[in-house]
């Protein structure tokens, strides 16, 4: 099996090391992808006003100055030589991706490019602060092989991507794997500090508080809370098929005109 790394933390990540480790668990043919510098939020961003520079950082792993979508896209079509890779990880997230917060995961996106190019794609993503401790990534590397030896075992459709976060909390306490939907909070976690530079000029910082929601049941959010990996099927197609079927019986044949 050969598979292609990336991330959205960048190429000197910590979570990107820890997911090296994590894909030699499961191949000798590991090819790394990464932004050089840190492109979180990134979404599916892809870079179409600059150019892109590519720097080969050793053998079989690059940097860019892109994106996570221009990093995989590059490495599947143009940096990695012969056959392409039969699977895609983006991760390790310094910080979880759940709930609402998948559609701006730069982490997210890249799994979702390889699944429209044609490649199974995976995102891992560590709950946990931004203080990033020797063992934060642990509870990752314990699991993750063997829930993506299963994943890649049995299969999954060719338009969809597997979202896959791991708990904060010691290994042995982690004793479950739930399959999941993505939940959504019933708390505004992002806001924007208001600072002023040594130049008495005002700017924003954008972070997240940490407040947690009341998510239902076989949700993301709950499984991560009690300490279970969560494992989450997501799909490109956002469309809301019962508004479309509601939306017909209005707006359907001729366009109106005031």
């Amino acid at each position: 099996m050969r598979i292609l790394i990336t991330n959205d933390d960048g190429i000197h990540a910590p979570g990107l090391a820890a997911l090296e480790r994590i894909a030699h668990r499961l191949t000798d043919d590991v090819w790394t992808c990464a932004p050089e510098y840190e492109k979180s939020g990134a979404s599916r961003a892809l870079t179409l006003a600059e150019p892109v520079r590519v720097r080969k950082v050793a053998e079989r792993r690059f940097s860019t100055t892109g994106t996570p979508t221009d990093c995989v896209m590059l490495a599947l079509n143009e940096l990695v030589e012969g056959a392409r890779p039969d699977l895609v990880l983006s991760g390790v997230n310094r910080g979880a991706n759940l709930a609402e917060d998948v559609t701006m995961s730069g982490t997210v996106a890249g799994a979702i490019e390889a699944m429209a190019l044609g490649v199974p794609g995976v995102a891992l993503s560590q709950m946990g602060g931004y203080a990033v401790a020797e063992d934060y990534f642990d509870v990752a590397e314990a699991f993750a092989p063997g829930v993506l030896k299963r994943l890649v075992e049995v299969g999954w459709p060719a338009d969809v991507v597997m979202n896959l976060n791991v708990p904060h909390a010691p290994v042995h306490e982690v004793t479950a794997v739930e399959v999941t939907r993505q939940g959504f909070r019933d708390v505004h976690i992002r806001h924007a500090e208001k600072r002023t530079d040594l130049r008495g000029r005002e700017y924003y910082w954008i972070g997240y508080r940490h407040e947690r929601s009341s998510p239902d049941e076989g949700t993301d959010l709950r499984a991560i809370y009690e300490h279970r990996i969560s494992v989450t099927p997501l799909h490109i197609d956002l469309t809301h098929m019962p508004t479309v079927h509601d939306l017909k019986a209005v707006l359907g044949g001729p366009p109106p005109r005031l």
